[in-house]
């Protein structure tokens, strides 16, 4: 089986030495930046835009998992596209024509992806499952960082992860919020595939080593 793969959330990173942060995730065992993309109108928070993207985009040698949280995300994916976006997710509550979204995002070249919040039910995928790269879970109330992760995730993680063997799809299942060492390997054992971390790698005394252990679970005597 293919090892999970780690995104850290650059939400977490010091913007006033992003290109540090950024280049320091480049030198770890990290598979993807996660970019929260935040209106604040759909989350009771304002983040950044494309421009801080292309900047990213720049630094990066990993690629750039566009997360929307915004209203209406139909008006700027191919805005996110052109800005370096390699994974774009859309939320399912601020999208009314869903699968139009998503066959807009693939209609750019990027993968698509749909998040859903704590409060709803993976069961709403069951129709759009086979046309969907990922899946991000949210294991917090979206909108701020360093929230604890709400355990009711690993049901839904397990659920999801039944539809996608039964509909024989290789859908991806990525976890947002509250990811850390005193979790990740629940989250795993349920079914997940790819795990975001926000200040469990950037608020680390060591940030490599933390990707290193978020990647390498289970290996014995790593914080002895």
């Amino acid at each position: 089986m293919a090892k999970h793969l780690i995104a850290p959330s650059v939400l977490a990173a010091d913007f006033g030495n992003l290109q540090r942060d950024v280049e320091m995730i480049n030198g770890t065992e990290a598979d993807w930046f996660h970019i929260d993309i935040m209106d604040g109108m759909f989350v009771p928070n304002i983040s950044f835009g494309p421009e801080i993207v292309s900047v990213i985009k720049k630094s990066s040698k990993l690629p750039l998992d566009v997360h929307l949280m915004i209203e209406k995300p139909e008006r700027y994916i191919e805005q996110y596209r052109k800005s370096g976006a390699d994974n774009i997710s859309v939320h399912i509550e601020a999208c009314p024509h869903l699968h139009r979204t998503i066959q807009q995002i693939k209609a750019t070249g990027a993968k698509a992806g749909v998040a859903i919040n704590p409060h709803t039910s993976v069961d709403l995928l069951q129709d759009i499952i086979g046309d969907l790269d990922l899946v991000i879970l949210m294991s917090v109330n979206p909108g701020f960082g360093g929230q604890k992760f709400i355990y009711q995730t690993l049901k839904k993680i397990e659920k999801l992860k039944e539809m996608i063997i039964v509909e024989n799809t290789a859908t991806l299942i990525e976890i947002d919020g509250g990811v850390g060492l005193q979790n990740a390997e629940s989250i795993l054992n349920a079914g997940a595939d790819v795990l975001v971390a926000g200040n469990s790698v950037f608020g680390a005394e060591n940030p490599t080593l933390a990707v290193y252990a978020l990647k390498n679970l289970g290996i014995k005597g790593l914080y002895a």
